[in-house]
């Protein structure tokens, strides 16, 4: 046979392409040991509903928005005029019967079902809720059963491979894989509430699947898949689990106690932008800035102050506000931690013992207000606050907002009418003299924060005067 030279590159080139072909299947992981050994573990969770005289599940959570659900499915007519039948997923966690799915799945149910992957039924028994994490744990009566194994750590990569398995639209026991999209997302509740740093992931998840678990490669639990992003109703690649280190202190919780409690700080806190963090000294913006603190909260008595910015909390970093409830949600109550602070462009670090917020406990803390005159050098008009108005914050002093010069410090500061100063740079400004005093003191081509109440809610502005 002659080979000619063409022959021989065309036969290089096929070579090369299954050589090419071969390598890249070799690099796709194999889900399918995963699958076979977990699959007799997930389960359906079916639940019966009381319904409203308006026709709507009036236990349904509403605070999700409309592009950001909570996937629970309801299938098919009621049984009764005032009952309906919904669905999701959970997971077996011991051989006696302990399951967890979420609390938004069987949050007001008349019943609950467990259906497993053998197509035995058992009625469940709704051991507790917690509906901050959007977590529940049901028990059957039932043993040696098969059990999944939740991950030691919260040692999980972006871009790391992960699986589902779920019911979704009904469908029993479907697998979908993708990778991890981000780590540590914040979906507060209406609430305010922001204690789980959700794991974002391209995993196909739907109206089912909620409640299912996260597998990594390993076969391990690594989430518990609780809500998406959607305008849809459907998969559009955004969804979000709940991570293994909040599902392994909440179903500890609940199986001990019926009940969570979690660490609680006593701080209202924000963001610290470009502009604050110059304000404050820092090199970047990072931190949680203490806008406000709860009178005779943990934070109060360890003498953290407003204005102080939080940058590690129990040894973490705390890169944004965002992070903070986070890290405190985790700590067991009257636990002594360290906290490192910026107060006056300085470091320090301070002892805390950490409150605890109990399951039904709802902490608002009250906002301060203002009063003053005439600032030119920010380009602010100010004047005494109403008598009304202080008692109404529960205030002495301070200056509130007229009228903003356009183009000026505060103007280009995002300072707006009708804030209250209640703080120049880390001086009090309880009175007009005390707001002018401060303002005059102020170096030129310096920046400064301001600290303010606007609609009843404290925050930091940092404000850059010129040279």
């Amino acid at each position: 046979m002659t080979y000619t030279p063409r022959l021989v590159r065309t036969t290089f080139v096929l070579l090369t392409l299954c050589l090419c072909q071969a390598a890249y299947a070799a690099d796709l992981p194999d889900f399918k040991h995963i699958v076979k050994k977990n699959s007799p573990a997930v389960v359906k969770i079916i639940v019966e509903h009381t319904v409203g005289s308006n026709g709507h599940d009036e236990n349904m959570p509403q605070e999700i928005p409309e592009y950001l659900r909570r996937f629970f499915e309801y299938r098919g007519a009621p049984p009764t005029p005032h009952q309906r039948m919904g669905s999701g997923s959970g997971f077996i966690i011991s051989r006696d019967g302990y399951i967890v799915t979420n609390d938004h799945v069987v949050a007001g149910a008349d019943s609950v079902v467990v259906r497993m992957s053998d197509r035995r039924e058992f009625d469940a028994e709704v051991v507790g809720t917690d509906p901050r994490s959007d977590l529940a744990l049901l028990r059957i009566e039932a043993s040696g059963l098969p059990v999944l194994a939740l991950a030691a750590t919260d040692k999980l990569e972006v871009g790391e491979w992960v699986l589902a398995i779920g019911s979704p639209f009904g469908l029993d026991y479907s697998v979908t894989a993708g990778i991890v999209s981000a780590k540590g997302r914040s979906l507060p509740t209406q609430r305010g509430e922001n204690y789980v740093p959700f794991i974002q992931t391209d995993v196909a998840i739907n109206p089912g699947n909620s409640g299912g678990p996260l597998f990594n490669l390993d076969g391990e639990v690594v989430g518990v898949n609780s809500q998406i992003f959607t305008r849809s109703g459907g998969s559009i690649g955004l969804s979000f689990a709940i991570p293994v280190s909040v599902v392994r202190n909440v179903v500890t919780q609940l199986r001990e106690d019926g009940r969570v409690t979690r660490g609680w700080l006593g701080v209202t806190i924000q963001d610290v932008d470009k502009n604050l963090a110059e304000s404050f000294g820092l090199d970047r913006p990072r931190g949680a800035l203490v806008t406000q603190l709860a009178d005779d909260g943990p934070a109060a008595r360890a003498g953290l102050k407003s204005g102080d910015i939080i940058v590690t909390f129990d040894g973490k970093d705390i890169p944004t506000s965002s992070h903070l409830p986070h890290v405190v949600g985790l700590i067991a109550p009257d636990t002594e931690v360290e906290v490192e602070i910026v107060r006056e462009r300085k470091r320090r670090t301070l002892e805390v013992r950490v409150g605890g917020l109990d399951a039904d406990d709802s902490y608002s803390l009250s906002a301060h207000d203002a009063d003053g005159d005439r600032g030119g050098r920010l380009g602010l008009v100010v004047e005494e606050v109403p008598a009304e108005s202080l008692e109404r914050y529960g205030i002495s002093g301070g200056v509130v907002v007229r009228e903003v010069v356009p183009g000026s410090p505060a103007g280009e500061a995002g300072i707006a009418s009708g804030d209250i100063i209640t703080l120049v740079g880390s001086t009090p400004v309880n009175s007009l003299q005390a707001y002018q005093r401060a303002v005059e003191g102020l170096r030129s081509g310096s920046s400064v924060p301001l600290r303010l109440i606007r609609r009843g809610s404290p925050l930091f502005i940092g404000l850059k005067l010129p040279q």
